[in-house]
Parts: structure tokens; C-alpha cells; sequence
């Protein structure tokens, strides 16, 4: 009973919200991006996008609020705001003369009904693995809480509905699945899955294929509709996250010369596989999932041919506790030497939090724990000798929370940073 009251509080709050504001939402159009992981860079590259084609947008994502040229850090600690920010947000930016609005959609806002009474244009969707599981009370409930933001769609005030899947996931049928008047799908294979041969009316789903050409430090290049591009940002998933972006552009009328031009001059997602410093080798990520962990080593492995120095927490205290033993076991497997530390330990014992990390490393000769992340970080640089360092977790957060809601300020980066100055001036 008492859930049941307070999912009707955030259902009512957000009417309310949207109806003081004059339901914005219609009047603009309005792209949401959810998933697991790649939301905040998929953002990102619609903006530059936008930007480049001179149209008027606005943007709530991990990283920043932008209204047109106006853009603040985002420094609520969370992605999709509550208490009506979203609807008064939206009112802002048509004032501001915004004509399209790009939205990251959690799966805890869709929980407090925060996606409600916003009407969207399209949804682009990323990728799914294992995340907030305490919170939904399991994966499959995680699952269905992204689904019903699609199954949602229908109910749009939008002539023309979209909506634009990575085919890589192997969710990807599932979200396919859903009604729209237009659906796109993305893939960086050659061969398309074999679910996809099986989906009612195929023909009629767009699909564009990315060829991954050369991950290196100069960045990652790729072939798509032919055409080559080249980003300045390290890893092979940044194409998945490109390859929706692209999509999502071309499909709202925006020349492929100017998608082109707008993605190669990004210079990084901060935060987002960010080279904070080259000597020694620093990258700031904030991978904070057994997936993405993965992907990141890998990359790095791939592209530096080095070994690799981590620092690595596991955030949320009070929550996820699965992966904190999945995190160490991958660290212990890629890299040569473990530096365990705070990351979000909330009201949770942080001393617990890294020991359950190290029970997923088998070779405790390699691991150092030091809960004080800046002694951490400090302490990694100064082992560095031709090794890649390795931050992950926050990327460019500004908060670390700690016990009874307390918050300090952060920045991985600025820490640092900070660091190799006193190295370099003593």
C-alpha cells in the first residue's frame, strides 16, 4: 500500500508539473537515449551534431544542462532530475527558441514515473547488462522498466514516431519489438543476427552498418554508409554510441557532410576514456559495470600494448553487491597492479565495500587498498613507470557521497592533475 501511494505522489507530480508548465513536451521535439551504458556519449554527439547544423537544442544529461548556449554541469548526481525539473526544464528551452531536446531516460526515473507526460519523438536505445538489481529486485524487472518507456511510445501526441536500436545488444530484439513508425537499427558486424531475419515486417526497419576500420592512439576510425570517419576518442564501443548518432541525425533531416564534420571535431566525452595526462599515460573513465570494465581494458591493451595501473572502487554502497567481486576478478585479470579505494560508499562500510571487491582477485600480491581515493590515485601515479594508469568509476563526476547524505566535491581528473604538478615542481 504504502509503494502504491508513493508511486501515485510521483505520477501526480509530474502531471502536475507538466500541466503548470503547459506540457512543453509537444511543442518541441523531444529525443530520449537509455540503456546500461553509452547514453551520456550518444548525448553528446547528437549535440555537436545539432550544433553543427545550426539547430536550436537543449540537453539533460550525466554531464551537463544545455539550453541552447547556455550549458551548466550537472551537479544533482543524477541523470534524469524529479520534482517536475524535467517539464520545467523543456519550458526553458522554448523560450530559448529550442527546436529539439535530447534526454537521458534512467531506469530509476521511469521508476518515479518521470518519463510521464513527456512526448516523444523518438528513443534511441544503447545496450542492457546487469545494474541497479537491488533496486528493481532483478534483472528482468530492470529489463521491463527500459521496455515500458518503449512500450509507451504509442501513446505520443507525435505524428511520426522513431525509434533506433544498437543490433549488437542481444537485447536488441526485444526493443525492436515495440510499435513506432519508423525504426532504425544499427550494427557494427558485417553479418546481421539471426533473430533479426525473424522480426514482422524487416523490410521496413532501416538498417546502417558501421565497419570498424583502426583503434589506435590516434583515436578510432570507421567506415559508415560508405563514408569514413575518423573520432578522436579511444575504444571500438565509441562507434556503437557514433553509429546511433548518426541514425538518429540523418533520420531528423541532417546532412551526412555535417554528421561527419561534427563527429570528427569532438575531442573527448569528458570523463568518457579521457586522457588527462600522457606522461605518464592517465585515462579517466567512468566505467562502472562488469561490461564496461571489460571493454575499457581491453581497449587499452589493444591500442597501448602496455600494462595497466588501476584504481578502481565499486560505487553505490548499499546496493549492486554482485559485482563488486565480478570487478575485482576482471581487474585481477587485466592488470599488474590493484589499487582499491572509495568510490559512492553512501551509508555503507567502505573497508566492506573493498573487501568484497578482493575476493574476486586471486593474487593478492598485486593489491594495494587505501580508501582515501586521492592517497589512491597519488599512490598509482607514483608507481606508474611505462604503464598505462587507469581511473575508473567516476569519470567526471563532481560529487563523492558519503554517510547521511553528506556530499564533497570531486573531479578524478582535477586530482590528477593536481598531483603531477607537485611531482613535476618538487
Amino acid at each position: 500500500m504504502f509503494k502504491k501511494l508513493i508511486s501515485f505522489y510521483h505520477y501526480f507530480l509530474n502531471f502536475f508539473w507538466a500541466l503548470f508548465c503547459g506540457f512543453p513536451s509537444k511543442k518541441i521535439t523531444l529525443i530520449g537515449v537509455t540503456g546500461t551504458k553509452g547514453k551520456t556519449s550518444v548525448c553528446d554527439f547528437l549535440v555537436k551534431i545539432f550544433d553543427k547544423a545550426n539547430i536550436k537544442n537543449a540537453s539533460i544529461n550525466s554531464l551537463y544542462l544545455k539550453t541552447d548556449k547556455e550549458i551548466k554541469k550537472n551537479l544533482f548526481k543524477m541523470t534524469m532530475p524529479g520534482r517536475g525539473f524535467l517539464q520545467r526544464f523543456l519550458k526553458k528551452a522554448l523560450i530559448k527558441g529550442c527546436k529539439v531536446a535530447i534526454i537521458e531516460v534512467t531506469s530509476e526515473g521511469i521508476l518515479q514515473h518521470r518519463q510521464k507526460f513527456l512526448d516523444f519523438d523518438a528513443l534511441i536505445f544503447t545496450n542492457l547488462s546487469p545494474e541497479h538489481i537491488e533496486r528493481h529486485g532483478s534483472f528482468l524487472s530492470y529489463k521491463k522498466a527500459k521496455g515500458k518507456l518503449f512500450s509507451e511510445l504509442k501513446f505520443s501526441s507525435k505524428k511520426r514516431k522513431k525509434i533506433f536500436v544498437n543490433l549488437d545488444d542481444k537485447f536488441a530484439k526485444y526493443f525492436l519489438s515495440f510499435f513506432a513508425d519508423e525504426k532504425w537499427a544499427t550494427t557494427t558486424k558485417e553479418k546481421l543476427p539471426d533473430f533479426f531475419y525473424d522480426l514482422p515486417l524487416k523490410e521496413n526497419i532501416k538498417v546502417v552498418q558501421a565497419k570498424i576500420l583502426e583503434v589506435s592512439e590516434k583515436g578510432t576510425f570507421f567506415e559508415i554508409l560508405g563514408k569514413k570517419i575518423h573520432l578522436k576518442l579511444l575504444g571500438d564501443f565509441f562507434v556503437e554510441n557514433a553509429s546511433l548518432a548518426v541514425a538518429c541525425a540523418l533520420s531528423f533531416g541532417v546532412s551526412f557532410e555535417v554528421i561527419k564534420e561534427a563527429l570528427e571535431e569532438v575531442q573527448k566525452v569528458p570523463g568518457r576514456m579521457e586522457i588527462v595526462s600522457k606522461k605518464p599515460l592517465v585515462i579517466v573513465d567512468y566505467a562502472h559495470t562488469p561490461k564496461a570494465l571489460i571493454e575499457v581494458y581491453q581497449n587499452l591493451k589493444k591500442i597501448f600494448k602496455k600494462d595497466l595501473i588501476c584504481v578502481l572502487g565499486c560505487a553505490g554502497g548499499g546496493r549492486d553487491r554482485w559485482k563488486r567481486q565480478v570487478m575485482g576478478r576482471i581487474a585481477d585479470n587485466f592488470c599488474k597492479k590493484i589499487f582499491l579505494t572509495n568510490e559512492d560508499p553512501y551509508d555503507e562500510d567502505p573497508e566492506k565495500i573493498l573487501e568484497d571487491i578482493e575476493k574476486g582477485i586471486s593474487n593478492k600480491k598485486k593489491v594495494l587498498k587505501i580508501l582515501d581515493r586521492k592517497e589512491a590515485i597519488k599512490k598509482a601515479l607514483l608507481s606508474s613507470k611505462d604503464e598505462v594508469v587507469m581511473i575508473t568509476g567516476k569519470g567526471a563526476e563532481p560529487w563523492m557521497c558519503l554517510k547521511k547524505g553528506k556530499k564533497i566535491p570531486w573531479d578524478d581528473r582535477e586530482i590528477v592533475k593536481i598531483n603531477l604538478n607537485l611531482f613535476h615542481n618538487f
